[in-house]
């Protein structure tokens, strides 16, 4: 029934997505059993064989003269994940050719990186047989023998279940796995599997965009994003966001992320209004705001790329983190770093949020 047409939506967003968003190394294999099925033309038997084969960390003993690093397609996992394996690759391999595959957006947050070019796969959400048409593209970017792909659980293979070249020259970091029963968030454990499979140290989070983010508060701003991704369950319930801003706005100017308009902008236009906060909106690409990110004092927002971001260039941030379905969810997810703020939300009270994001304003320099 799910792997009808008309049910892509829930294969995903439910039953795929809620394992993966678990983090338990033995729903790995459930995915890899349930998804091979659904792969029109393929034995589900190889498929899996296949699978736990290249999910196990080994070691790249040649020189590529290509390296395909394939995006999680996701704005904020292509800062937190992708983007180690992007830098580690930088060192490993420093005269092949690095090439990020995936949306044009998601590559416009390294596009200033002169060591990168740019694959342009772009992922469609829609039916399942839309979702793996880009697999054709992929074999065809992967084809040439001295081609060596990275795999960062990208969701254009569907988790490393699509197999795009040969095994020797694929490599996967089975982030829903890796790592097992610890604490560590996602760009640790990335920097591990680094330097097990590429030899390389200590990799770390990077974002490189195009241009400067211009027209903002020439004193100092915070930038802040309430964007949830179509998740309800990370918002913290009215009027914590009217109040949050206002609380915010005491302290320096706002510079707000619009998103992607619709009914997220008219929410952030409301409660900008019922704070009385003195703002500005951002209404342009995520990289622009990646840069405004990047020139801010402060970043505020829920769990989303722009905490990513944050973490990355090392701007002191407030991460308020609700709607995770797992303790270990939220671990994986968690920006770190100087001045990192997470404020886990078991229970989303507005009053008991907001005294702590005002402890933590307290607290920063």
């Amino acid at each position: 029934m799910l792997l009808e047409e008309g049910c892509a939506t829930a294969l995903f967003g439910i039953l795929i997505e809620g394992l993966a968003d678990r983090f338990e190394p033995a729903l790995c294999d459930v995915y890899a059993r349930l998804f091979s099925q659904a792969i029109e033309g393929q034995d589900p038997a190889w498929l899996v064989a296949r699978y736990e084969r290249v999910r196990r960390t080994r070691r790249v003993k040649w020189e590529p003269k290509r390296v395909l690093v394939l995006s999680r397609v996701t704005l904020g996992a292509d800062v937190a994940v992708t983007s180690v394996l992007l830098a580690a690759a930088k060192q490993a391999f420093a005269d092949a050719e690095l090439v990020f595959a995936g949306p044009r957006k998601n590559f416009e947050l390294f596009a200033a990186d002169p060591r990168l070019s740019h694959a342009c796969v772009e992922y469609r959400r829609g039916s399942l047989s839309q979702r793996l048409a880009v697999w054709d593209h992929l074999k065809a970017l992967a084809a040439a023998p001295d081609c060596l792909v990275l795999d960062p659980d990208s969701r254009l293979t569907q988790l490393g279940l699509l197999p795009v070249c040969p095994e020797d020259r694929y490599h996967l970091f089975e982030s829903r796995g890796y790592g097992g029963a610890s604490d560590d968030n996602l760009p640790t454990l990335a920097a591990q599997w680094c330097e097990e499979t590429l030899g390389v140290a200590n990799a770390a989070p990077y974002v490189c965009p195009v241009g400067v983010a211009s027209g903002l508060p020439a004193a100092g701003y915070i930038a802040v994003s309430l964007g949830v991704g179509e998740n309800r369950a990370k918002r913290i319930p009215d009027p914590f966001e009217e109040q949050l801003l206002a609380v915010l706005a005491a302290r320096l100017p706002l510079v707000i992320d619009k998103g992607a308009g619709g009914e997220e902008a008219a929410r952030v236009e409301r409660a900008v209004a019922q704070s009385g906060a003195a703002a500005t909106f951002w209404e342009g690409s995520f990289a622009g705001f990646a840069q405004v990110i990047a020139g801010s004092k402060l970043y505020v927002g829920y769990d989303s790329a722009g905490q990513h971001v944050a973490a990355a260039r090392d701007v002191p941030l407030i991460s308020i983190f609700a709607g995770f379905p797992t303790p270990r969810m939220f671990h994986r997810w968690r920006p770190s770093g100087r001045g990192a703020t997470v404020i886990r939300v078991d229970q989303p009270d507005p009053v008991e949020i907001l005294a702590k994001v005002t402890d933590a304003l307290v607290r920063l320099p």
